[in-house]
């Protein structure tokens, strides 16, 4: 299961690399709300991607403690 945290931490990270792109060339053409916004997702996106690796993580320090055991 800690594969299925890894890909969706990954995931998140991706959206969020997307959404500061978006943010910049809005910024570039002068569009701040819209890049304001797309800023705005970019942090939503990061905050989820970092809460996924924390759960990836937990659950990889759970996986290998059940395995040292036996």
């Amino acid at each position: 299961m800690p594969n299925g945290y890894n890909a969706r931490a990954a995931e998140f990270h991706e959206m969020a690399a997307h959404a500061h792109r978006s943010a910049a060339a809005h910024h570039g053409k002068e569009d701040h709300m819209t890049g304001h916004e797309h800023s705005r997702q970019a942090m939503e996106y990061a905050n989820k991607a970092h809460e996924a690796s924390q759960q990836a993580f937990a659950e990889s320090q759970k996986a290998a403690g059940k395995h040292s055991k036996s």
